[in-house]
């Protein structure tokens, strides 16, 4: 796996992620600032290492060969390269505080995704409870309308019963007291 350069870390884009908190974009951009200046510083010590390692072999050379002239080691050559667009601030030149730092990004960025997925389970458990307690209330309100229902209808049934018995005494009476008076006119034309 190739490591990465400095314009592969420069030029990186992150996909934006819709409805989900993420990290403090500018916090991530001078981290990423800082992981950039420590790529290039040590790149930079990298080549001229490079380079005395180089003129160290030559000079070697030289000398296993017997040719026993004082040579002048060059001086290396001044590479210059654009500088990376970041803030200016201190880079350690130590390639272990390089390693440490990567370590303490891989170890923040760890916490922040733990941090994530804590935060994710809290807010699925609370909307389950909420959704629970709808459904619980939803459940207690239609038991509610039912039992309301079940009374209006045993009411309304009540009231049905009184009204066929009213209707039935009614017509019993009105037929018993037409009767008496067709008896009455009957009794009279007599």
């Amino acid at each position: 796996m190739a490591l990465l350069t400095t314009e592969d870390v420069l030029n990186k884009k992150f996909q934006y992620v819709k409805f989900r908190e993420g990290y403090d974009q500018d916090e991530v951009d001078e981290f990423l600032d800082e992981v950039v200046s420590t790529i290039y510083s040590l790149q930079m010590e990298n080549q001229e290492l490079k380079e005395k390692l180089e003129a160290a072999e030559r000079r070697v050379a030289e000398l296993s060969n017997g040719d026993f002239t004082p040579v002048e080691t060059p001086a290396p050559a001044v590479v210059e390269t654009p500088a990376p667009v970041m803030p200016a601030f201190a880079v350690p030149q130590d390639p272990d505080s390089a390693t440490s730092m990567l370590a303490l990004a891989q170890r923040v960025h760890d916490e922040y995704v733990r941090d994530g997925e804590e935060q994710s389970a809290k807010i699925i458990a609370e909307a389950k409870a909420e959704r629970e307690s709808i459904i619980a209330d939803a459940h207690k309100q239609k038991d509610n309308v039912l039992k309301q229902l079940e009374q209006e209808r045993e009411l309304l049934e009540n009231k049905i019963n009184g009204l066929r018995t009213f209707e039935s005494e009614y017509r019993s009476n009105l037929r018993n007291h037409l009767e008496s008076l067709l008896n009455e006119v009957g009794n009279n034309e007599n």
